[in-house]
Order: structure tokens, then C-alpha cells, then sequence
């Protein structure tokens, strides 16, 4: 029970509450019901689910995101994995709607896609990138966004909900290699051909910068249009102690390629996350007076 636990890896959902409150940011239509269930669905159930189905066919001997001395995996892992997806969709459909459980139920599918060995798009390169990318970034936004809202589907259907969807995919795009760095040994022993072995340590790193910064100038001028200058100016800040880090790591690995490590990437998905995270709550805070209007 306990290594099972372990590997649903329940605080790695912090990671991956950026997106959430990015579309908390520009709800209209949210209650304290609909923020409860759609943060407990979402990054209680479906995430967990999420990652004890990767650990359980992975079954990674070292460590893995979130998890430094992963445990042996056990059936009880896979079945815990199933039942937290299948609550998921349950109660997203008993308390917010239909859609939302249909997002949840398709978020599920294509979890499993990345990682059963029969269909396994975690091995190949471009497919697994754009796989994680697209619905941990734009798919997740819009379903975040049904679900604090209770909107159905057709309301996704404008500009001010994907365009920060379109962002989120950005973004997602050019920090997911930075996760799979310190695990290349194991990938290749598995057969899984990731977008950063493939471009290697030093590569992953520049193609990580090249891809932040584009994201970062598609954010600035969002901010700019629909919000205001000093918003973005804002979003540059509060991401700079990112920057420099990641700057310092890339240094580091350049002199000694042993530095991209577990350790290391921990710090930077944390750090990353803890200053998108108080961002995007200091921008619900000082713009949601404007929203319910």
C-alpha cells in the first residue's frame, strides 16, 4: 500500500498547478464549489492516476519526477491508478458536467497512450513531446477551465480561452525536456527514444532557452493586449529567478555533464513552479474584483 502511495506522487500535482490558475485567472463564472471539486478532480485524482499508470509500466529502478528512491511498483499500484481515474470522471460528472468528465475521461485515454506498451508514445521523440505538451498545456487549460466555470465545451470557442490555452502548450513545449534530462541512461535502456536524449545535455539546454524565450515575448504581448504593460513586466520578474537558475545549471553541466541530475531538475520544476504559481494568484487577486463585475 505504502509503495503504491508513494508513486501516485500526490505533491507533484504542484507542479502542474500553473495551468490551473492561469485559467483561474480569466474564469467569469466561478463558485467556491465548482474551485473545490475542480482542484480536488483534477489534482488529487486525475494527476495521481496519471502517474501511478507511468510508474507502473515504466517501472523506473531510479529516480523519477517527484519520487528519488522510487519503490518497487505492485498490481495495487495499477488498480489504485484505475479507481482514482474512475472517480475522477464520476464525480467531475456529478459536480460540474458532462463535458468536464469528458475532458477528464480523454486526459485518462491519452495518459495511458504515453505510457502502455502497446501503444507507448513516451518512446518516440516528437510524438511524446507534442503528446505532453498539447494536453498538459492547452487540453489541461481548457478542461480546468470548463470545470471552475461549469461551462460546456462550446464556450472554449473564443480567443480570450485558447489563446492562453495556445500559451500553455508553449510553455509546456520547451520546459518538459528539461525533466527527462537526468534520466537518459534509463530511457535508452527501455528503448524510449525522448526528445532530450535526442538532443543531448547541452543541446536539451539550448533548446529549452531558444523555446522559453519565444514563449515568454507570446506571454508578454498577451499580457500587453489583454491585460496591461506593467502585468507583463511582471510575468518577466516573477520568472527571473527561474531564469538564473537555469542559466547557473546550464553553466554547471557544461563544465560537468554529471551535474544534470535528479537534484537539480527538482529545483528548477520547483522554483518554476512556486513563481508561475504566486503570479498567476497575485494576478486572480488584483483582477477577479474585475471579472465579477
Amino acid at each position: 500500500m505504502w509503495s503504491a502511495l508513494l508513486h501516485l506522487r500526490f505533491p507533484f500535482s504542484y507542479f502542474l498547478l500553473p495551468v490551473y490558475l492561469f485559467a483561474l485567472v480569466g474564469s467569469p463564472n466561478f463558485t467556491a464549489t465548482q474551485l473545490l471539486w475542480s482542484f480536488v478532480i483534477i489534482h488529487l485524482l486525475l494527476y495521481p492516476a496519471s502517474n501511478g499508470y507511468n510508474s507502473y509500466f515504466d517501472k523506473d529502478e531510479k529516480s523519477i519526477g517527484g519520487l528519488k528512491n522510487p519503490p518497487p511498483v505492485n498490481k495495487l499500484l495499477y488498480l489504485m491508478a484505475l479507481l482514482l481515474d474512475a472517480a475522477a470522471v464520476v464525480l467531475g460528472w456529478y459536480f460540474i458536467n458532462a463535458d468536464f468528465a469528458t475532458m477528464l475521461f480523454v486526459y485518462g485515454l491519452v495518459s495511458k497512450a504515453y505510457s502502455h506498451p502497446a501503444v507507448r508514445l513516451k518512446k518516440y521523440a516528437i510524438a511524446g513531446w507534442l503528446t505532453v505538451g498539447l494536453f498538459q498545456g492547452a487540453f489541461t487549460f481548457l478542461m480546468c477551465y470548463v470545470g471552475i466555470n461549469k461551462f460546456p465545451i462550446a464556450a472554449l470557442l473564443q480567443p480570450k480561452v485558447l489563446l492562453p490555452a495556445g500559451l500553455s502548450t508553449l510553455m509546456l513545449l520547451g520546459t518538459y525536456p528539461m525533466t527527462q534530462i537526468y534520466q537518459h541512461e534509463e530511457d535508452a535502456s527501455r528503448g524510449d527514444k525522448t526528445l532530450s536524449l535526442k538532443l543531448g545535455l547541452r543541446g536539451t539546454f539550448v533548446f529549452v532557452l531558444v523555446v522559453f524565450v519565444i514563449a515568454t515575448a507570446a506571454y508578454m504581448f498577451y499580457f500587453h493586449f489583454y491585460y496591461t504593460d506593467f502585468t507583463a513586466v511582471a510575468f518577466t520578474a516573477a520568472l527571473s529567478p527561474v531564469v538564473l537558475f537555469f542559466l547557473y545549471w546550464f553553466y554547471k553541466v557544461y563544465q560537468n555533464p554529471h551535474a544534470a541530475n535528479y537534484s537539480r531538475t527538482m529545483w528548477l520544476n520547483f522554483l518554476s513552479a512556486t513563481c508561475l504559481n504566486a503570479f498567476f494568484i497575485w494576478l486572480f487577486i488584483t483582477t477577479s474584483h474585475i471579472l465579477q463585475l
